[in-house]
């Protein structure tokens, strides 16, 4: 068998292979032996016929179509890596020249993974991400905490507040129809959450406990039941319950009580230490994607529909995995879960081009900058992965065996792309961001000149 590449476009080859009669000869008994089972010639019991009997009843074509599928199965791979193509399709296979006592020439059409032209990659300017934690912040996160540990407490005495939890019963109606779904007793909602729609929630505040009440919406355009889209609704309410959250005093007697400090100051500390850290590890991922989002910005590539197609797919999968996750599982919710994966799928097509074209950039650099991973380094992070997820000791090796096996080549792209992102961002110029000109300020001096 023999190989040649025949043409090149862009990202599509044509590459030429043949296969003498020696091979496909091979490729013929190969046939035989597949389908002899399923023949039948008079005087042989079934699939015992020799090949030389079934070719002169049946004509010697009878293999021919499964031969030449078994030499294309064997050819096309050999060819392939002869001429070293990574490709990334299936290929479209035409048989060029096929007579009876000479070699056999096929033809194959594929897409092959873009020849990356790097750009300048050291040294690339970028503006410095700063997070920076402030007193607010603090006071934010202590707010926060108070919230979680509010008593709930009943109302009887005014009515209902923003911020109040209410216990109602209430029935939808487009014009004099009740409508499917918009009925509940015992509902909790809480007062601004914006949970309901628009404009349900305003028009409780100033009611009272036990008050009938008479809610005017008009639905959204983009409301997921069809039916319901742009509508007039008026709904029934009754309050049963009216609740508020009453806060804990922030004083050192909170402190204790929420935490392992002693004082209100303590946990302020704590607080801002752990708000630094979170801080300053959003400013490592947010430099780290300012680097290789300015480099992939720089990289002309044209990048092949396959991928692109691919990309989408995985993103779309993922997505309708959250909505799995969260419960909404049986048929009931698959059309509606369908119609946002569709939606999700259109809208994020410039998202999979900028994700497919990362992977492109950075695989071509790890190639070109030769960055390699050391068993020591690869059996180090296997640890951290088992040591994650907390394995038994006499297990454990076991463990480790069983990443070795089914993770290997992707643990170590794993560290390459870790080790290559590191090597751009320290060799990266950071710059301050220009700052902010106050808009007052500069219509002022505008005026005043």
């Amino acid at each position: 068998m023999s190989s040649k590449l025949l043409k090149k476009e862009k990202n599509l080859v044509t590459l030429e292979f043949t296969v003498s009669q020696e091979e496909f000869e091979k490729a013929v008994n190969k046939a035989y032996l597949k389908v002899k089972n399923n023949i039948s010639v008079e005087g042989f019991r079934k699939g015992k016929a020799p090949r030389h009997i079934i070719e002169r009843k049946f004509g010697k074509g009878i293999f021919y179509d499964d031969a030449l599928d078994f030499a294309v199965q064997e050819a096309y791979p050999a060819a392939v890596s002869q001429l070293q193509l990574d490709v990334i399709d299936s290929p479209k296979i035409n048989i060029e020249k096929f007579e009876e006592g000479e070699d056999i020439v096929f033809t194959a059409e594929v897409e092959v993974m873009p020849e990356v032209e790097l750009p300048q990659y050291k040294g690339v300017e970028v503006v410095k991400a700063v997070y920076k934690v402030t007193d607010e912040d603090v006071d934010n996160q202590i707010k926060a905490i108070q919230e979680r540990n509010a008593r709930i407490v009943e109302v009887t005495d005014r009515p209902v507040e923003k911020g109040d939890i209410l216990t109602i019963d209430y029935a939808g109606f487009v014009g004099e129809e009740q409508f499917e779904g918009g009925t509940a007793e015992n509902q909790t909602l809480e007062i601004g959450s914006n949970t309901f729609i628009p404009g349900f929630e305003d028009q409780l505040i100033g009611k009272n406990k036990d008050e009938e009440v008479t809610v005017n919406v008009t639905f959204p355009e983009d409301y997921h039941a069809e039916e319901l889209k742009g509508k007039e609704a008026v709904f029934k309410v009754k309050i049963h319950e009216i609740k508020t959250k009453e806060l804990p005093e922030l004083d050192d007697e909170f402190a204790k009580d929420v935490s392992e400090f002693d004082t209100l100051e303590e946990l302020k500390a704590d607080t801002k230490k752990v708000l630094e850290e979170r801080a300053a590890d959003s400013e490592r991922i947010a430099n780290d994607n300012n680097v290789i989002t300015k480099i992939v910005q720089d990289t002309q590539l044209e990048i092949p529909e396959v991928l692109i197609e691919r990309e989408l797919d995985y993103l779309a999968r993922n997505y309708e995995q959250q909505f799995r996750q969260q419960g909404f599982f049986g048929k009931e919710y698959d059309d509606i879960i369908n119609n946002f994966v569709s939606q999700y799928r259109e809208s994020a097509r410039e998202q999979a081009i900028f994700n497919v074209k990362t992977e492109l950039v950075l695989d071509a650099i790890i190639k070109k900058e030769e960055i390699t991973v050391t068993e020591e380094e690869l059996k180090e992070e296997i640890s951290k992965i088992a040591e994650s997820y907390k394995v038994e000791e006499e297990r454990l090796e076991a463990f480790k065996e069983n990443i070795m096996n089914s993770s290997k080549s992707y643990i170590e792209d794993t560290l390459k792309k870790r080790k290559v992102i590191d090597m751009l961002v320290e060799n990266a110029v950071f710059v301050d961001a220009p700052e902010k000109v106050d808009e007052k300020e500069e219509k002022a001096d505008s005026e005043e000149e």
